[in-house]
């Protein structure tokens, strides 16, 4: 395969210098014969002036903010970014971001495996709603605008939710003009996609407006995996007057991986060395196994601006995920690549009904200018799995470097009974930003949130669940001496819900209990001639989850509290119109602390999957001589990391590199854009936490914009 795929990468590039000046002079006929005719285009060259820090985002109950406003670390990626690089996962993403990772690599579903700041995410939000993406926290991109990792704990504006942050996902918005584009592309080994993206007015007087993507991606991926995955988006926007807009979006995804590589698992390991990594794939999986999920998100609201400087917002969204699994688990025995295996079959329907009132405005006391924002919300969390079907069994056993030929042959059962979670969350919020002349912002809020937790076996008549409540503060101060600098401190508070306890535990369908986090931040954030900064100190506390042997059996346990310490740095300069590099940088001091007697020997210790040390570089580049042709790379370093709370193995460290490219030139009067990347360029061997790395692959696609 690594043949087959340097075979591909030489191949593309060259294609694409061998399209950039044989198109460059259709280009140049196309654009001398529309100079004639009086309607001559215009293809800019040069890099398009960011955004960075002066960027203005919606975080949840704290409104809509510049990031400069914001007293917390939030990292945004729009959809032409993601375009570029062709990314098709959290990680890829978020591939500049070093405090932003996920273990789980291309074309494998991910089984929990993104991290904010070390620590594991279970926060995905599609326009403010809620999603559940439980046991694989991937979304299609085809429909999305941006991508937004709010870091860090995430109480206030968002109500519940584990500390580590919170991955945002915002739709693509009907047009203002007609838009359509068409997409067709080719991953390694032979994985074919397509994607149409079309919008505008539908109205003549253009207050009612469309955008609808659809998408396909069938084939074999670079690790063996099969691909089918279907995708569709609608969003509508309708302006009943200049003040008062309504909007409806739906996203809906239908995939099945099959036979992806093993999900891995560490803990009985023998030994402190881990075995050689191996990319025949072929050997670590099992052929007919495979992953079903069917996503759907939907989202409508109203915002009204009905006075100067004063505005409400309605949202009501509903979302749902079914899983069904078929999907292989190892847990590796030894440095020789020896491992047992286990099926886990289930299924499970997750359902979310969200509805949020906002108010926001502005006024002033004296000298003071007051930024308001207040609201409630409801949500229904229904989850239903099937614990009367599940299935978790050591069916297979073999070694990483021979063949494995077991197949499942036994009835396989997909219901959803058994254990039914229903949640229900109400929340008030309120927050005040005081503007204390022209340099300073204060901000003072609080989230009040009441939790309740239905009997687990769907029963709530026994009144047996859990409930409880809490009042969740931040508070924040910014020091702004000049508009394109932002020095701040804040402290947050965020109420964490119980986890559900997955199949490889003999608790499994347990849910552990409600804990409250905290989180002290100091930072600051510069945008001003071509420098764009955010760096931040931060220390996060917040309940600990310990596996257990008990009797011979795992099960998962809280006990104890974990610390996260740590400084970032992100950093991007435009040394010219056509060059601009970027360095980033994270460093984590995380300790487990004030555990029982049972587990002292995990005090002082590094928290599993945590990593100390994370470093990105990235540089793109517009090549002047070639007009409409850019280069981009970056690469990153991801430190070793413990593969659980005892700090006995290690997952050793790596450095892998990613390059492409993109071309827009004129063909036939229109406007085509030729990209192509290569992830893992030198195709380094290595183990995620999880999974085995990514070995080098590469895609190459070309846009048409009608």
């Amino acid at each position: 395969m690594y043949r087959r795929v340097l075979k591909f990468v030489p191949a593309s590039m060259v294609a694409g210098l061998i399209i950039c000046p044989s198109a460059a002079m259709a280009y140049d006929a196309a654009d001398a014969s529309a100079e004639e005719d009086g309607r001559a285009d215009i293809i800019v060259t040069g890099l398009t002036p960011d955004k960075g820090q002066n960027r203005s985002t919606a975080n949840g109950a704290l409104g809509a903010k510049t990031l400069l406003d914001t007293p917390y670390s939030i990292t945004v990626v729009d959809a032409a970014e993601i375009s570029k690089r062709q990314a098709t996962s959290i990680a890829q993403i978020f591939a500049n971001d070093p405090s932003v990772f996920s273990f789980a690599t291309a074309g494998t579903t991910n089984w929990w495996g993104t991290q904010i700041r070390g620590l594991g995410v279970r926060n995905y939000y599609i326009d403010d709603v809620p999603l559940l993406l439980y046991w694989g926290g991937d979304f299609p991109l085809e429909s999305i605008e941006t991508v937004e990792a709010l870091k860090g704990l995430t109480g206030f504006m968002y109500g519940f939710g584990s500390p580590g942050g919170v991955i945002s996902y915002r739709t693509k918005r009907p047009t203002a003009e007609p838009l359509l584009t068409t997409e067709i592309g080719y991953r390694t080994n032979s994985d074919f996609f397509g994607h149409v993206d079309a919008g505008g007015p539908l109205t003549p007087d253009g207050r009612l407006g469309y955008r609808v993507n659809l998408a396909g991606e069938k084939g074999t991926a670079y690790n063996a995996a099969g691909v089918n995955r279907w995708t569709g988006s609608l969003a509508l926007e309708y302006a009943f007057t200049p003040d008062v807009k309504w909007y409806a979006t739906a996203t809906y995804e239908d995939s099945n991986l099959k036979h992806e590589p093993f999900q891995i698992y560490w803990s009985g390991y023998q030994g402190t060395k881990l075995p050689k990594p191996t990319y025949d794939y072929d050997d670590i999986n099992i052929d007919n196994s495979f992953y079903k999920s069917r996503t759907l998100a939907t989202a409508t609201g109203l915002d009204w601006a009905f006075a100067n400087a004063w505005s409400a917002k309605v949202t009501y969204g509903y979302t749902s995920k079914k899983h069904r699994s078929n999907k292989m688990f190892v847990y590796m025995v030894d440095q020789s690549g020896d491992y047992e295996g286990y099926a886990y079959n289930f299924a499970e329907l997750d359902r979310n009904h969200f509805v949020q009132a906002m108010l926001q405005g502005e006024f002033a006391t004296g000298p003071i200018r007051h930024e308001i924002v207040a609201g409630a919300s409801y949500q229904v969390n229904d989850a239903f799995f099937g614990l009367d079907d599940y299935y978790w069994g050591n069916d297979f056993n073999g070694n990483i470097y021979e063949e494995q030929t077991f197949r499942v042959t036994r009835p396989i059962s997909f219901g959803t009974g058994g254990s039914i979670t229903k949640e229900r969350q109400r929340a008030l919020f309120f927050s005040d930003t005081l503007h204390l002349g022209d340099h300073i912002q204060a901000m003072v809020g609080a989230r009040y949130t009441r939790y309740r937790l239905l009997d687990t076996d769907g029963d709530p008549s026994a009144d047996s669940g859990y409930r409880t409540s809490a009042v969740t503060p931040t508070l924040a101060l910014i020091y702004k001496p000049v508009p394109y600098v932002s020095i701040y401190g804040s402290y947050v508070e965020a109420m964490e819900p119980g986890s559900r306890v997955s199949g490889e535990y003999a608790n499994v369908g347990d849910v552990l209990r409600a804990t409250v986090s905290k989180q002290y931040e100091a930072g600051v954030k510069y945008e001003h001639r071509g420098l764009s900064l955010t760096a931040a100190a931060f220390r996060i506390e917040r309940a600990n989850t310990i596996d257990r042997l008990i009797d011979g059996q795992r099960y998962l346990t809280q006990d104890g509290l974990t610390v996260y310490k740590g400084i970032e740095a992100i950093g991007s300069y435009r040394v010219s119109e056509d060059f601009r590099f970027g360095l980033g940088a994270i460093h984590l001091d995380p300790r487990i602390r004030d555990v029982s007697e049972d587990n002292a020997v995990l005090i002082g210790n590094v928290p599993a999957e945590a990593a100390k040390w994370q470093v990105t570089a990235n540089a793109e580049y517009y090549v002047s001589a070639i007009p409409g042709l850019s280069l981009h790379g970056n690469v990153r370093y991801f430190g070793k990391a413990p593969t659980d709370d005892y700090d006995t193995l290690y997952i050793p460290a790596r450095t892998l590199a990613a390059i492409g490219f993109q071309y827009e030139t004129r063909i036939g009067g229109r406007t085509v854009a030729f990209t192509g990347n290569v992830n893992n360029l030198f195709n380094k061997k290595y183990w995620g936490l999880g999974n085995i790395g990514e070995a080098i692959n590469g895609a190459l696609s070309a846009r048409i914009y009608w």
